[in-house]
Parts: structure tokens; sequence; C-alpha cells
């Protein structure tokens, strides 16, 4: 008897049985020029990531409306709660993540990176946080100087006053390049610089003093203009320029954020930012002025805080309990 007659007969001789339906599809779905990465890590929904999840949607919901490019989204999970592995899961069935991976640990940002710019399908990579909101433009605008300027490492689209130890690649080039014009002055509004800074906790009064004893460099180039600097964060960049310095991985979960900035650097690559605020840096809560509509995404509205907490040595107290119990838990 042939071997396909008794193969037909005994299915359970290990051949297979019918025809695979891929065969018969006319085609594969193909991958965009750019993949927005982003990574999540939300481990409970108490104490400082009380609002996370909130943050998170939030985040999500301004990416897909303010976001003009076509785009694929890619979610690393570092290791979240339920709520919010849960959350990520049910997106993706929506159609609203095109590629979602899920860790069982918090490998760190820099290990996450590790992970995510050889997975990344597009050959442009823009990158962000979880807590992360988009305005209208961001991209389009992030897209022009990345392919304006020459061998440019990252854009962020928000300008900021950064380090220039991890610029200086970027200030030389300008220097030196006849086609770019280079100029110092006070560049970013004081609304957009006191925005930023202060949603990062910090006292308005030495926001004020570093903003007026500070200043900004703009660079001209070929039409576009962007200022000097960028931040881990938010950034948009050529995969094949990141993938040079990965793996990144550190001991710490986030000690390694400033590794990619310094590679960048330097390796000679620009690091760039816009010179509209395109994305704004939400933290672990969901700011109040961004409206109604982005309101109505949280599970409770926060409370008001006593004044008495902001008074420095009782905020600084608190602040290092909370670290403290942090690490215990969280085993860092």
């Amino acid at each position: 008897m042939r071997p396909v007659e008794t193969a037909r007969r005994h299915p359970e001789a290990g051949m297979r049985l019918g025809h695979n339906p891929a065969k018969f599809a006319e085609g594969v779905a193909r991958p965009e020029r750019i993949t927005v990465v982003m990574i999540s890590y939300i481990p409970f929904l108490s104490g400082y990531f009380a609002g996370a999840l909130d943050v998170l949607k939030a985040s999500l919901r301004s990416l897909r409306e303010n976001t003009e490019p076509p785009f694929d989204l890619l979610v690393f999970d570092n290791g979240s709660g339920e709520e919010t592995v849960t959350f990520l899961q049910d997106l993706r069935r929506q159609g609203g993540i095109q590629y979602l991976m899920l860790s069982d640990r918090n490998v760190g940002k820099a290990g996450a990176w590790d992970i995510v710019i050889p997975a990344a399908p597009g050959e442009i990579l823009a990158y962000a946080d979880s807590d992360v909101y988009f305005y209208p433009g961001w991209l389009s605008a992030g897209l022009a100087i990345l392919e304006t300027f020459p061998r440019v490492g990252m854009v962020t689209c928000r300008p900021m006053r950064t380090s220039p130890d991890l610029s200086s690649a970027t200030l030389a080039w300008a220097e030196r390049d006849p086609e770019a014009l280079l100029e110092a002055g006070r560049w970013i509004s004081w609304e957009t610089f006191r925005e930023h800074d202060l949603g990062l906790g910090q006292d308005e009064d030495e926001v004020r003093k570093r903003y007026e004893t500070t200043q900004d460099l703009r660079v001209e180039y070929r039409g576009q203009i962007a200022l000097i600097g960028a931040v881990h964060w938010q950034f948009v960049a050529h995969k094949q320029v990141l993938k040079q310095f990965v793996p990144l991985a550190v001991d710490q979960p986030l000690s390694g954020d400033r590794k990619l900035d310094e590679c960048l650097n330097q390796g000679g690559y620009l690091r760039l930012m816009t010179v509209q605020p395109l994305v704004r840096h939400l933290g672990n809560v969901l700011p109040v002025e961004l409206g109604k509509e982005l309101a109505a995404t949280t599970l409770r509205p926060p409370r008001p805080r006593a004044r008495w907490l902001d008074w420095k040595p009782v905020r600084s107290l608190l602040l290092r309990l909370h670290h403290a119990i942090f690490r215990w838990y969280s085993g860092a």
C-alpha cells in the first residue's frame, strides 16, 4: 500500500491532514515604515502608580488621534500588573496595538531597548515612555528634522534645556559646517520651560532662576530649524543607527537611561529638538488642564493635596521613605 494511503487511514502517524490555508493567501501584511515603540511599567495601581494606567490610556489615545503619518505600534510591557496587562491585551485584540511584547519581569529601560530596537519592523523608530502625551504634528515635525540634518542620532519633539555634555558632537558639527547657522538665545518660552520642569516636581523659584541664567542653542540647516539637545523619554531615530549601540543592558532599572544619549554623542551623531512643544511628559498623574475629555479616562479624580506636604523637610522625608518602601517590595 502506498504511504499516502496509510497516512489517511492512520492520522496518528504524524503526517499532516489537508492543506495549510496560508498556502493559498495572495500576500502578507507589510509593516509600516515607522514603528512607534512604547515601554510600559505599572506593577500595581496604588501609591506612586495609582494614576499610571489612566496616564497610559491618555497617552495611547493622544497617539492615535494626533499622529498623521502611518505607523505600527509596538508596546513592550516591562512586568506590569494584571490590570495593565489585561488592558494592553484587549487593545491589541481591538487593533490598537500591532505588536505586543510581555515580559514577566522588569528588565529596565535599557534592557527593554535591547529587545525592541532590533525587533521593531520599521526603518524609523519613534520611541516614547508610556507617560508621554502627543500633540498634532509631532511625528511630521520630528521626521522633517531627522531627514534634513546630516548624521542624526535622535530628534525629540519638544524643546528643553538638556545637558550640553551629551550634545557636544552636535555643537561641534554646527560650528564647523558652513551650511549650519548657529545662534544662542532664549528660544524656549517661559511657559514651555515652566510646564516641563514643574511637572517633574521642581520648585518654581529654582525653575525660574535656571531659566533666566541659561540659554538655548538654535541651528538652521537647509531651511529647517532645530534646537540642540534631546532626551531619552521621547525621540525619533533611524533604526539602523540605534542598532549599533545595543545591547545597552545595565544592572539597575533606570541607570541606563543616559547610556543611549552618551553612545550617540560619542559616536558623532546629532541630538536635536523641535522648536515647538509637540509632546509633553505627563508623569504619574493626569494633568487637570488637559480638559474634561482626557479627565474622563481617569478612574477617579485626584484628591487635593494638603499644603503642609509641600514643606521641604516633610516632602524630603516622605520621598525618602517612599523610595525605601518601593525598593523593599520591588526587590530593587
